[in-house]
């Protein structure tokens, strides 16, 4: 098989799950922007994906929120999922939302909002079991603002133990995935700050805790794929949460800030055998000023990209270069791969896909924009308060 053909089958292979939060309205820490035609129930949040995948063709699953998602019946949201030709994926919990976790949930010093916090994690693995989901994701944005305002150890020692809980009540097949986040809202100590801190616990877990990067949220000049490669080395790299970033978890289009960056992580993930079911690949996005589906869209297409060309490294001549010390030639043929117009390979990728190449504009012409604005009319629009 030539380099072409090899790319070209690993690419029809992409599988990025979308968010189900990101089809819903969002802002800044100001304001909320409402748009028209936004989904009001899950049931519309899904239809919604499913044009995504429908027009890339690389996005078969979506990821649930909970209690954003909270619906009576989550074998019938699987079904009608699938019924639109997608499936549930990762389940993502929520402690950071109550007023019982001002100061930090699974870490909080009172045993009673820890006791609450748990039980939710808990409730998420039981809605796993229900959608027949892989992963759990966990996200705290526990931590202190001021020095002395909890003891830092114990805190970790509470982290600990409530995963630990959880870690145990998983079934078979099924993941913990450990979220990290160098700030915000905890502003003096975060109480998983870091990918160090992550693999740390996860470590201690077991096999089946693995870490998520985030890719905006680290300090500024974090070399992103230095991490993405050592996580993948210790078989520790569970999944990705895609977004770019100017300043810090800005959660704008993945690629948008940098797709340069976008293209050095993907080359590890190849390079580091990454490329499998075994890493989620996933969207974290909010589309605060742009419209919700044609954004992820090109999010789902700017993944594409920086797949392709991190495919077409040429790592023959690369290793070469390396082993007798030629830093221009190595930098060199990573550069030639990234400088490749990869936008005609997708094309026909998509082609061969039984796709229309060029998503966006299927989508457009497709009128669903317009019919989800003039039938979704009425109802409480599914979004996050700010």
């Amino acid at each position: 098989m030539t380099e072409l053909a090899a790319a070209k089958a690993a690419l029809k292979t992409q599988a990025v799950e979308t968010p189900s939060w990101a089809y819903g309205n969002s802002g800044t820490r100001f304001k909320v922007f409402a748009q028209q035609g936004v989904p009001r129930t899950p049931q519309e949040k899904l239809d919604d994906a499913a044009k995504v995948h429908e027009f890339t063709g690389v996005a078969p699953t979506v990821a649930l929120h909970i209690p954003w998602d909270k619906v009576e019946d989550y074998a019938a949201l699987a079904r009608h999922a699938e019924d639109r030709g997608v499936r549930l994926g990762t389940i993502n919990s929520n402690t950071f939302q109550d007023d019982d976790y001002r100061l930090g949930s699974i870490c909080h010093p009172d045993a009673a909002v820890r006791r609450k916090a748990v039980d939710h994690l808990l409730e998420c693995v039981d809605i796993m079991d229900a959608t027949g989901s892989r992963d759990l994701k966990l996200w705290f944005a526990d931590g202190t603002n001021y020095p002395g305002q909890d003891d830092v150890r114990a805190r970790q020692d509470r982290l600990a133990e409530g995963l630990r809980e959880v870690y145990e009540r998983l079934g078979e097949g099924q993941r913990m995935l450990l979220e990290y986040k160098l700030f915000e809202p905890a502003f003096y100590t975060t109480d998983v700050p870091d990918w160090g801190t992550a693999y740390a616990h996860c470590l201690k877990l077991g096999e089946r805790a693995q870490v998520v990067v985030d890719t905006g949220h680290h300090a500024p000049g974090t070399n992103i794929e230095f991490i993405v490669a050592t996580l993948l080395r210790e078989g520790k790299l569970g999944g990705f949460d895609f977004n770019s970033r100017f300043y810090a978890d800005d959660d704008l289009m993945v690629g948008a800030a940098d797709p340069f960056q976008l293209f050095r992580i993907m080359y590890e993930v190849i390079r580091g055998g990454g490329f499998t079911p075994e890493v989620a690949f996933m969207l974290d996005q909010c589309h605060n000023i742009e419209a919700k589906i044609p954004a992820i869209i090109r999010s789902v297409m700017n993944v594409q990209e920086a797949t392709a060309k991190a495919l077409l490294v040429d790592r023959a001549a690369l290793g070469e270069a390396q082993a007798s010390g030629d830093v221009l030639g190595a930098n060199a043929v990573l550069m030639d791969a990234y400088d490749t117009d990869v936008r005609p390979l997708l094309r026909e990728v998509r082609e061969e896909m039984g796709l229309d190449p060029e998503p966006l504009k299927a989508y457009k012409a497709s009128g669903w924009g317009e019919k989800i604005v003039a039938e979704r009319v009425g109802g409480e629009q599914a979004g996050w308060g700010a």
